[in-house]
């Protein structure tokens, strides 16, 4: 009964974990709401991925834009910049990037979003395990 119990404990806390949610945050770019979703929560050491799913004031997503992906640690003494850009791509209704943290810690991000000649951003932080 212990060894069943055991077992059944392993599978539930297992399958937890493989269902885990990724890390999420939803900010206003100018008149867009834009959700931003990483694969790992925590975000770690090591290539994340992203997804950005933007929409217009109407609820529509957008479709047409362009999208640059800011991101890097902010400056500490004795240390060079860390700042890198990287394009996210349309794929179905979300924008998808990849971009590789270097160490762990504080890191910023910026999603500048061009769209018919004006660009707007918005920018989040995350620690890095």
């Amino acid at each position: 009964m212990k060894k069943f119990l055991l077992i059944s404990l392993v599978i539930l806390l297992s399958t937890g974990l493989a269902f885990a949610k990724g890390y999420e945050v939803k900010k206003k770019a100018g008149e867009y709401n834009v959700e931003a979703t990483m694969d790992r929560n925590p975000p770690a050491v090591g290539k994340n991925n992203l997804e950005v799913a933007i929409k217009d004031a109407s609820g529509m997503n957008v479709a047409d834009a362009s999208v640059l992906v800011e991101y890097g640690m902010p400056l500490m003494p004795g240390m060079h910049p860390m700042n890198y850009k990287t394009d996210a791509r349309l794929d179905g209704s979300v924008y998808k990037a990849v971009f590789n943290i270097s160490m762990p810690g504080p890191w910023y991000v910026n999603l500048k979003i061009n769209r018919a000649g004006k660009t707007t951003s918005t920018k989040f932080t995350f620690d890095a395990r």
